[in-house]
């Protein structure tokens, strides 16, 4: 069990630096460059990471990089930064906060997970306290911005689980290096026709984008990838709910905002829907071995 909550806190962080995102891409990136701020986010992040690992793809990860690539970071980037842009944090995190759901409905027919009753019970539980500490009925919405987050949450689920379908026969890291750098690759020449030049940067925004590529990016993808391959899909789906946590949070360090009873409240249920979905103690059977995260793989099973 000690081994599970190890991977537990760890793929946490990627929800965490997640949450922050939203605030710096929605401060201090620019809003008319949704293209070139994907770009600049995943390919300096794929770099630094092939500089860490240095291994190339090799056989089907070739492909494999380039179709992950595509759909975690190319089009899903682009889709959270206007979704950051046009929605304020406490909204398109609510949306994302759908993702625990998705997950699980996804995770059985591509994994072969079925989705446990503590992980259902959990979800419940914290999309209901997501919506008490974030909808409060303040403010119009945006149904661009609003599709923009729906989009980006069925992209990245499917796309979450196609990586752990796949995640035999590379390294985590090395598979994340691929396809941050195949997504950047991807989006340069899109940005440069769509959108012309690249944006000037003030000194601001380039402190942003450094935080965005080597915090919100290359460390937070590579826990989440390595949380996927340990944990079950419903447990991992959990743990994102971690995103809007942090949002509410940041907003009473950084902007000042109070913390109402409502908005605890919906904390604390939050909170109880992750710990209700962590990993069971894994318990050998026959015909199979125990996976790290607790659950059981028969031969030729994805996993």
């Amino acid at each position: 069990m000690e081994g599970n909550l190890r991977w537990v806190a760890l793929t946490a962080v990627a929800p965490v630096a997640w949450g922050t995102n939203y605030y710096v891409t929605h401060e201090f990136l620019p809003a008319d460059r949704p293209l070139y701020g994907a770009a600049l986010r995943a390919l300096p992040a794929g770099l630094v990471l092939l500089g860490l690992r240095r291994r190339r793809p090799h056989g089907v990860w070739w492909w494999r990089s380039a179709v992950l690539g595509l759909l975690n970071v190319s089009v899903f980037f682009v889709l959270v930064y206007v979704a950051s842009q046009l929605l304020p944090t406490s909204i398109a995190s609510t949306v994302m906060a759908l993702s625990p759901l998705t997950m699980m409905l996804m995770a059985w027919p591509m994994v072969s997970e079925r989705p446990r009753v503590a992980h259902l019970g959990g979800a419940a539980i914290g999309l209901a306290g997501v919506c008490l500490m974030l909808l409060t009925g303040a403010g119009g919405v945006s149904v661009p911005g609003v599709l923009a987050s729906v989009a980006a949450l069925l992209t990245s689920s499917f796309g979450h689980l196609l990586t752990k379908r796949w995640s035999d026969g590379a390294d985590v890291l090395d598979s994340t290096a691929w396809q941050l750098t195949f997504g950047g690759l991807l989006l340069l020449p899109v940005a440069g026709v769509v959108e012309g030049a690249p944006p000037a940067l003030s000194p601001s925004s380039a402190l942003a984008f450094g935080y965005v590529t080597l915090v919100a990016t290359a460390l937070a993808f590579a826990a989440w990838f390595t949380g996927l391959r340990h944990l079950p899909a419903g447990t991992v789906g959990l743990i994102g709910l971690l995103n809007p946590v942090t949002g509410v949070l940041l907003g009473v360090a950084v902007a000042g905002e109070g913390l109402t009873p409502q908005q605890l409240c919906g904390l604390v249920l939050v909170l109880a829907g992750v710990t209700l979905g962590r990993p069971a103690r894994a318990r050998p059977r026959d015909g199979g071995r125990v996976t790290p995260g607790g659950s059981r793989r028969s031969a030729g099973l994805p996993g």
